[in-house]
């Protein structure tokens, strides 16, 4: 094999991937079509779940350092919002910030980091890592057999590997050509979003406009606007966004004589909602839009893969390596595919409640007085932070299956800190012997870090490469079996040999 794995994609999923896979020491190559970073007007921010896992891999700080250089969109713990639902602003003040699933986090549930910087902080981290980027690379087609997958790319050149993961979008060539199914709901609505010079601004509402035609919102800096026309998908998608579209979408659903003179930024959307049926055929897999793709209503595409890709990397690279237990890499589909459809609902929801119909309108009512309460508001910032996110893997401590806690140890470090190199950790808070035992033929995989946490509630956690918990027992290792049998469903079985 030339490699081990090919990405296809060097936005901030495939270089999230990448990233995770040369950690475990994957040969892995990325192409990517265009030359530089997209520097497009897309996410502005990123939430809880995807923060601590740039955290868990010693990220969040050049990220934060970058949130610090712009200019933002109020501050959320004092804006008078934490969001939208399809133009249903919800209000911070009724937010339950003690909540036991916000875990102290707020009150800031996004870090506000444009897209384009989070690529730039991922492409030079897979620099650091000697990750190859081949920028203005296409892929032209693949073979795949039972061995590995040849890919084509422009100019005659062939490479391959072993296996290939798409991270190339909503319109993955990938997903085309390996015949994933890829079911869904049709559009339904055209989004317009400009920057741009508008005259007679002042007529417009602040904030989310619900009007007989449609939804705008005009700000929060001058120039922007977006429009919400509920008339179907655009004719032509990529034919550029003019200033006269925008004047005539934002004429027809403000109802307001504005005039758009100029468009330095503009683009389209619609509610086209579609996921998978599988994310792997074979040996090829797809992560992020390529895997699903939705309306970025409340910020959720960006999110959704970065979660995708953490999923992933170690079980592939576990799998590449030989060490992956039996149906490890299934998982991959199994835990986030219902994560995605529910992503998938919450955007078609928002969908619904801008329609301009009397039933949606009373629809709009019952939600706006729901987010209005202290259990609605504090459910919808669970939902847009990621902290809802959680895995079936099986009974015992409430712990499991969720993203681990990161504690403060009494040496001054917290958890995420021992994180950095991707790999699993035994945690041990009682000084039991047993655990650094159990971890001895894990080395490699899996790093055991001792110490206490006063008031952590629990002695021993198991923690897999992603930052999810396997195990946990709040009376140190009283269960040994229990925890020998989460290392071999994770970890693989290692009685007849070690690394």
């Amino acid at each position: 094999m030339d490699y081990d794995v090919l990405v296809v994609g060097a936005g901030p999923v495939g270089l999230m991937l990448a990233t995770e896979l040369r950690l475990a020491g994957v040969r892995v190559l990325v192409v990517e079509r265009r030359t530089e970073v997209d520097t497009a007007l897309k996410a502005g921010a990123f939430n809880t779940a995807s923060a601590e896992a740039f955290e868990r891999r010693g990220l969040l700080g050049a990220m934060q350092a970058v949130q610090g250089r712009q200019p933002l969109q109020g501050e959320r713990g004092r804006a008078p919002f934490v969001g939208h639902f399809g133009g249903i602003q919800v209000p911070a003040d009724p937010v339950d910030e003690q909540d036991p699933g916000l875990r102290g986090r707020g009150p800031d549930w996004y870090v506000q980091v444009p897209q384009a910087d989070v690529e730039r902080i991922l492409g030079k981290r897979a620099a650091e890592l000697d990750v190859e980027v081949r920028r203005g690379v296409e892929v032209r087609g693949f073979d795949a057999d039972e061995t590995g997958v040849t890919v084509h790319l422009d100019r005659g050149d062939e490479v391959r590997v072993a296996w290939l993961v798409g991270c190339d979008g909503g319109r993955s060539l990938v997903r085309r050509r390996a015949g994933f199914e890829f079911p869904g709901t049709d559009p339904q609505i055209t989004v317009r979003h400009a920057l741009g010079v508008i005259e007679g601004a002042e007529r417009l509402g602040r904030g989310w406009q619900h009007t007989p035609t449609g939804v705008y919102v005009y700000g929060p800096e001058p120039g922007r606007v977006r429009t919400v026309e509920l008339d179907g998908p655009p004719a032509d998608r990529e034919a550029p966004v003019t200033a006269a579209e925008m004047e005539a979408s934002l004429r027809r659903v403000s109802g307001s004589d504005v005039r758009v003179s100029e468009v330095s930024f503009g683009t389209r959307f619609t509610d086209h909602a579609r996921q998978a049926a599988t994310y792997r055929r074979g040996r090829v897999l797809l992560c992020g839009d390529a895997a699903h793709v939705h309306s970025p209503f409340s910020g959720q595409g960006l999110n959704l893969g970065i979660g995708d890709a953490v999923n992933l990397g170690w079980k592939l690279a576990g799998t590449v390596q030989g060490w992956a237990p039996e149906g490890l890499l299934d998982t991959y589909t199994s835990e986030r595919h219902p994560i995605g459809a529910r992503v998938l609902d919450w955007t078609r929801a928002q969908v619904a409640v801008m329609r301009g119909d009397a039933y949606s309108r009373a629809l709009r009512g019952v939600v706006t007085d729901l987010f209005g309460t202290r259990d609605g508001a504090t459910s919808y910032v669970k939902l847009i932070s990621g902290l809802w996110q959680h895995y079936d893997l099986g009974d015992g401590h409430p712990l499991v299956g969720a993203a681990m806690p990161n504690l403060r140890l009494d040496d001054g470090t917290r958890l995420s800190d021992h994180t950095h190199r991707g790999r699993a950790l035994l945690v041990d808070l009682a000084a039991d012997d047993l655990l650094a035992t159990l971890a001895k033929p894990y080395a490699g995989r899996l790093e055991l870090v001792q110490g206490s946490s006063s008031g952590a509630g629990v002695s021993g956690l198991l923690v897999r490469p992603d930052g999810f918990v396997a195990w946990a027992s709040a009376d140190g290792a009283s269960d040994p079996a229990s925890l020998e049998a989460a290392l071999t469903r994770w970890l693989g079985d290692v009685t007849s040999h070690s690394d």
